[in-house]
């Protein structure tokens, strides 16, 4: 090991191709998506997806999250089991068996730096959707619903931005509150089982991305338990403002355009 670098050695030996600042890049990423995740329910995946890509790369970063969040999130599970509408969950996944494979394959097959142009696009695409509050407020129905689970599972395998089609089809108001809060822990419970099997077929859930999630998952789940400890100290729509600040920044910041100013 080299003596006057010991640091560098030691993470080019466990991780290589990644240096110190990429990682703790990396970890501070990870750390605001959770913060947003923990205060609001939804925006992680919106910031650290395209930062985490332009760090480690663009066909890494959507498994690390997959890893992370799929772990940080695992307690929620057996509540959102006994809560939820699993007929309704169910009838989503159909469409989602459908839509990871080919999101997937996306993943796989594109070049990296148009991968990375594609992410910040759709990420500001989906940020415009969501600050629009556009809502479904109909009775779900059987078509529709395998529908936006196909779409959901697009993103989803592409690069973890499964939320917004479904929180936008079952927030808008057709079902109980608590059901729909079920309904979501359940379904991105099952759909990050079935991301993760497209993934390791896929080649694309690989050692380095469960080295490098030592490195994310800490900061991502201090991340979440300091947001949900953030809640009572400011207004919700306060802080929804700040993760579509966050989510557009992270969008901007990511861009190929930009490699030069981040290490």
């Amino acid at each position: 090991m080299d003596s006057a670098n010991p640091i560098s050695a030691l993470l080019d030996a466990w991780i290589p191709g990644h240096g110190p600042a990429q990682l703790v890049f990396l970890f501070l990423s990870a750390l605001i998506a959770g913060l947003a995740r923990g205060f609001s329910g939804f925006g992680g995946a919106l910031i650290f997806v395209p930062l985490a890509g332009a760090a480690v790369g663009p066909k890494i970063a959507p498994a690390l999250l997959l890893v992370i969040d799929g772990v940080t999130t695992l307690g929620m599970v057996p509540d959102g089991w006994k809560r939820a509408n699993r007929r309704e969950v169910g009838t989503m996944l159909i469409g989602t068996l459908i839509g990871v494979p080919a999101g997937t394959t996306l993943l796989a097959v594109i070049d990296p730096t148009a991968l990375r142009w594609l992410i910040s696009v759709v990420v500001l695409f989906l940020l415009v959707f969501l600050i629009s509050g556009w809502r479904y407020h109909g009775k779900p129905k059987t078509p529709l619903t395998i529908g936006v689970g196909a779409l959901a599972g697009l993103f989803g395998g592409a690069a973890q931005l499964s939320g917004p089609p479904v929180v936008a089809y079952w927030l808008g108001g057709a079902i109980p509150p608590l059901t729909v809060r079920a309904n979501l822990i359940l379904y991105f419970a099952l759909s990050t089982v079935i991301s993760a099997t497209a993934y390791i077929v896929g080649h694309l859930l690989t050692l380095d991305v469960l080295a490098l999630a030592l490195i994310a998952g800490p900061g991502y789940g201090l991340g979440v338990l300091a947001g949900s400890k953030l809640f009572g100290f400011a207004s919700e729509g306060t802080f929804r403002r700040i993760c579509f600040m966050l989510i557009a920044m992270a969008a901007i910041v990511s861009l190929p355009l930009f490699d030069a100013l981040r290490p």
